[in-house]
């Protein structure tokens, strides 16, 4: 049986890198968790296919594993240069220029990953980064179920994979991406179960008594290191906000180790809107403040600045914050957070007192926000707060000393372009009030250029201000709120950035506001008042709020006098009934025409799944008649066209299903992709035949020493040998022996084969030698030793290109 045996363990080291592969893919899918959609799956599959093959395909050359591991490194970067880029060199290949654009939109994606909720939109970044990240992963299990032959070693590694979802995830992995998971390791365990038994048994083609123990304990603490690192590393997805250093409050260089602005942009790109909160008794439009920047750094922009004060337990009274004079009527809000974990607890205007919230809240008066040093999921508090504005009159006459610190006076980077720019705007206002309203006229009475969108690009620098300001003029609220803040700061009014949230849209008996709600804008500090709101950034669909002392009305609602009033051409919100509806569609898709996806054609999806519908229906029927051969009606059991046929279609049907799907991604890759199929079919096909073959003279039935000589008539074929059909098996024996230049071990096989063959046809015992498979074997590695074949007649093999052999030949 050692033909059986050897014919066994080829199948076992030919289907381990698919198995590998599989295996990848399937603890892939635990990412759905964290990453919304389903055609980041289809990219991932090509990206794991591409590592697979080239694999396959580089070590019929014999190359050392770590080259081929380089090799595969270097097509999955051709993969991704094909895909999300369009500058590389003859379009696929990896260049100066492809590289740097690549490296922006895994820039993207990580901006996306630290602040995105999950699960993430499934946007091109999120693709390119999980084609990335699962691509290396595939390269590395590939090198351990093959190259090192420890396929149990890669466990370590796909659990890796299941790790990283597993500790984002608010809730528990869905239960199919374990069983996915779970079933393609069990088939890798089996890999590796036949790969030890073949080894003991010394059948196991090459080395076959070396054992995998070595290598799988290198592998497995190579694993766990790469396992360290990747925890690291990954857990900082979804988590902008969370604090380095234990329960300290500060630390890293904007005190609480986070960029808010990041933060702010990852709330506006994430493709679908997300609720919120659901906040109830608030009686007219407000901002909803989580935080405030006071520290303005060139070339980095807006940062907390400094670590927190310890402040006070926000369960309860709360102190007044500098400038707060103390008066108003207070308004109690109740604020349900809907998907809000952070490090922040937004309030609305002077908080007086905070309910039920947990005592790790605390509230800094000085900066006006509510933290914790760990991000949390808070209950539904009770808010009391004073919503009241001071009149323009009395902001006009607040000329006294600024009792802040030094800090929200800072200026230092400033672009001189800009300060001259604030410098001339304010020029003739005779009071910081009016100083401030002639900065928020400038950007918000549509005279001079400035557009809102929402391309939230990029971090706002030093130079990307100026750039702003003085030319761009195009932007989202960062943009404005940094410059306004700044250019007030370098006339001398002391200010801030704040983020939070607009006043969001009704909803029965509540304000709704999600993630496209998300704003930020400026404070300005007047004394004897505090911290007034300025939000410059022109909004057009009603969100913005405008207080009365810019809007021209005194605090109870009645027109000023416009004499004295600034002007402006923004409308007031004065009540929660005009904020938009639209957020719940969310802004980027009215606002930015332009980043509209190309919708896919109807003929696509429509042959898609027609494609998809066929292949499985006739997938499962061929299934049928393998399965119940005996009760299907004679006239088809006879009908040899009909399961050719079938396979046939079925095949098509799944190339073009295969294909279309990958075109959903690009069609550069699609194309190809198709190409390398239809080369690759000749060889699938005899690979095919060749399985039948052997696993007939594996089962040593009747038609045994018929499929032996079947198959070495096609291996002499493929090695351009024909036999003619008129010569005897003796003769023909002969010819195959002299051409192909078989060894003595080979002519010793091919005796006893010929022997087979002539019992088989004249002996009336039907049962095959039992010497048959090993003796096949023999022949054939004789073949391989003396007459290997050449990279074109493996992969268009005669043997199905021109299967007819002539009656008479002299070859």
């Amino acid at each position: 049986m050692t033909g059986s045996t050897a014919a066994r363990g080829n199948w076992v080291v030919s289907a381990t890198p698919a198995v590998a592969g599989l295996a990848t893919l399937c603890a892939a899918t635990a990412l759905s968790s964290v990453v919304a959609g389903v055609l980041w799956l289809v990219n991932l599959a090509v990206a794991i296919t591409v590592v697979v093959g080239v694999g396959v395909l580089l070590r019929q050359t014999r190359l050392p594993n770590p080259l081929i591991a380089l090799v595969q490194v270097f097509a999955l970067m051709s993969l991704l240069v094909t895909i999300f880029t369009r500058t590389g060199v003859l379009v696929v290949l990896p260049g100066p220029q492809s590289l740097g654009d690549l490296m922006t939109v895994l820039g993207d994606a990580f901006a996306e990953v630290q602040t995105g909720v999950p699960p993430v939109a499934d946007s091109e970044a999120i693709r390119c980064l999980v084609m990335l990240a699962i691509g290396l992963v595939a390269v590395l299990v590939d090198l351990l179920a093959v190259g090192a032959a420890a396929p149990a070693a890669s466990g370590l590694v796909l659990l890796c994979v299941f790790a990283v979802p597993a500790s984002l995830a608010d809730e528990m992995l869905p239960v199919w991406t374990f069983v996915f998971g779970a079933g393609a390791f069990a088939l890798l365990l089996a890999v590796d179960g036949q790969h030890r038994h073949d080894a003991w048994r010394g059948r196991r083609p090459g080395p076959g008594g070396s054992s995998s123990g070595p290598a799988a304990t290198a592998v497995a603490g190579a694993a766990v290191v790469v396992a360290m690192l990747a925890g690291a590393s990954f857990t900082l997805v979804g988590t902008v906000g969370r604090l380095p250093g234990g329960d300290e409050v500060g630390g890293g260089a904007d005190g609480l180790g986070l960029d808010p602005m990041t933060e702010l942009r990852g709330m506006l790109n994430q493709g679908a809107t997300r609720e919120m909160f659901r906040v109830r008794g608030l009686p007219e439009a407000a901002y909803l403040r989580a935080m405030t920047l006071r520290e303005y750094v060139p070339d980095k922009g807006w940062q907390l600045g400094g670590d927190l004060s310890t402040g006070v337990p926000a369960n309860g009274d709360l102190p007044q914050q500098p400038g707060d004079p103390g008066d108003g009527e207070v308004t109690t809000v109740t604020i349900e957070p809907v998907n809000w974990l952070d490090n922040w607890l937004p309030v609305y205007g002077r908080p007086r007192r905070i309910q039920d919230v947990e005592d790790n809240w605390r509230y800094d008066p000085v900066r006006g926000m509510v933290y914790s040093v760990r991000q949390r999921k808070a209950a539904p508090y009770k808010l009391e707060t004073v919503l009241k504005t001071p009149p323009a009159d009395a902001l006009r006459r607040a000329n006294g000393a600024a009792d802040v610190e030094d800090v929200y006076l800072d200026a230092r980077g400033v672009s001189p372009e800009v300060a001259d720019l604030a410098r001339e705007i304010t020029r003739s206002q005779p009071n910081g009030f009016d100083k401030a309203t002639a900065l928020y006229n400038y950007f918000t009475d549509g005279t001079q250029g400035f557009t809102y969108t929402t391309d939230t690009g990029g971090a706002a620098t030093s130079d990307a201000l100026r750039d702003f300001v003085m030319t761009g003029k195009r932007g989202f609220c960062q943009q404005y709120a940094s410059a306004m803040a700044i250019m007030a700061r370098s006339i001398g009014l002391p200010s801030r950035v704040a983020m939070g949230f607009t006043a969001g849209f009704p909803t029965g008996d509540a304000q709704t506001i999600t993630t496209q709600d998300a704003h930020a804008w400026v404070e300005i500090y007047f004394p004897d008042y505090g911290w007034t709101v300025f939000d410059p950034t022109p909004l057009s669909d009603g969100r913005g709020v405008v207080p009365p002392y810019i809007a021209g009305r005194q605090v109870d609602g009645d027109e000023s006098d416009t004499s004295t009033a600034p002007t402006t051409t923004t409308a007031p919100t004065t009540s929660a009934s005009a904020a938009t509806t639209t957020a719940t569609t969310g802004d980027q898709a009215g606002d930015d025409p332009n980043a509209r996806e190309t919708p896919i054609p109807t003929w696509h999806m429509v042959t898609l799944l027609v494609a998809a519908t066929v292949g499985v229906l006739l997938t499962a029927l061929l299934l049928l008649l393998s399965r119940q051969a005996t009760r299907i009606p004679l006239n088809l059991r006879r009908a040899r066209w009909l399961r050719p046929l079938l396979t046939t279609v079925a095949a098509v049907a799944w190339i073009v299903m295969a294909t279309l799907l990958v075109a959903l991604m690009s069609w550069w890759i699609a194309i190809p992709l198709l190409v390398a199929v239809l080369i690759a079919i000749p060889a699938g096909i005899r690979e095919w035949r060749r399985r039948e073959r052997l696993r007939a003279v594996a089962g040593l039935g009747p038609d045994a020493a018929g499929a032996a000589w079947q198959e070495l008539l096609a291996e002499s074929v493929d090695r351009g040998t024909r036999v003619p059909t008129t010569e005897t098996v003796r003769v023909a024996a002969r010819r195959m022996a002299k051409a192909h230049n078989l060894d003595e071990q080979g002519r010793d096989g091919l005796r006893a084969v010929v022997g087979a063959v002539e019992r088989s046809w004249y002996s009336t015992n039907s049962a095959a030698d039992p010497t048959l498979p090993g003796a096949v074997d023999e022949v054939r590695k004789s073949m391989t030793r003396n007459a290997p074949l050449a990279l074109r007649a493996k992969v268009l093999p005669r043997s199905v290109l021109q299967p007819t052999t002539p009656p008479d030949t002299d070859d």
